[in-house]
């Protein structure tokens, strides 16, 4: 295979040839994209990430309202997420025409009656 060990003050060095190293560099890739789909496949089984569909992406990419998407989305009302997130009505409503924005805590608590983070609706 060509392998050499070269002893250096810094310590052992190792050369192999150039078609080897590629090999080892593209193993290495892969074993990163297998670890961080093993990564999101837990936090998948465990609810602390969700498959999003991909209308729902396209919407929010769109730069549809993200408040409006993801309550369509979680199959609630204007009503329902006010009353459940403890705001208005008519607040909520101002809030996905952009009529008004929503406040620090009016967002958090909309994301998190949404199951979303805060990010997710700013």
């Amino acid at each position: 295979m060509g392998i050499q060990f070269i002893d250096t003050e810094a310590g052992r060095l190792v050369v192999v040839p150039e078609e080897e190293y590629r090999r080892l560099v593209a193993l290495s890739a892969d074993a990163e994209a297998i670890q961080a789909i093993e990564e999101f496949r837990g936090k998948l089984a465990s609810g602390d990430e969700e498959l999003v569909p991909a209308d729902i992406a396209k919407r929010l990419i769109a730069g549809e309202n993200a408040v409006r998407v993801w309550r369509q989305h979680r199959g609630l009302t204007v009503a329902e997420l006010a009353k459940a997130a403890g705001l208005s009505q008519a607040f909520v409503s101002q809030i996905e025409t952009g009529k008004r924005e929503g406040s620090i805590s009016a967002m958090k608590a909309l994301a998190e009656t949404l199951s979303v983070t805060l990010d997710d609706l700013v």
